[in-house]
């Protein structure tokens, strides 16, 4: 699949370089850092599928410490979304067991940490073998509120 085809890049991507577009990138939700995310420029090197793709970060973020210039990152893109989002691997493994709710005040449907992260620090004390259905995180774009539902819970 040819990126530049790609109806959820198509007015994404430079006209003058049209392998290059900004991203969301971060170094954790807010659960898990004080740094925000920040709008880079990034060069698409691979597509994964029709709504995640490869990049290289092609500028310094100013704050971040887990994202470098010249960096490989995997991104995700939706067609609500201003820009599309950094996502990593243990994210993108862990996404497919969980419904997330849009957010109550932006709509972002997505986090930037995988769920058992997220619930390590929710949840300090619950034991190795605690099975969590459902927690509540902040959304990472503006801090309002997102639902996190294990698939396989009874729980509506």
């Amino acid at each position: 699949m040819n990126w530049r085809s790609n109806p959820l890049l198509k007015d994404r991507l430079l006209k003058d370089y049209p392998d290059d577009l900004q991203v969301i990138v971060h170094d954790g939700g807010p659960r898990l850092t004080q740094a925000s995310p920040e709008l880079i420029w990034a060069r698409i090197t691979a597509v994964v599928n029709e709504n995640t793709f490869v990049a290289t970060v092609l500028n310094k973020p100013s704050q971040l410490t887990k994202v470098r210039e010249r960096d490989s990152i995997t991104f995700m893109v939706k067609e609500k979304w201003e820009h599309p989002v950094q996502v990593r691997d243990d994210y993108l493994r862990e996404r497919r067991s969980w419904i997330i709710s849009p957010c109550e005040k932006c709509g972002f449907d997505e986090l930037f940490d995988a769920p058992s992260l997220l619930i390590s620090v929710i949840f300090p004390t619950a034991s190795s073998d605690a099975k969590i259905e459902a927690f509540t995180s902040f959304c990472p774009l503006c801090r309002g509120v997102q639902t996190v539902r294990d698939k396989n819970s009874d729980l509506k």
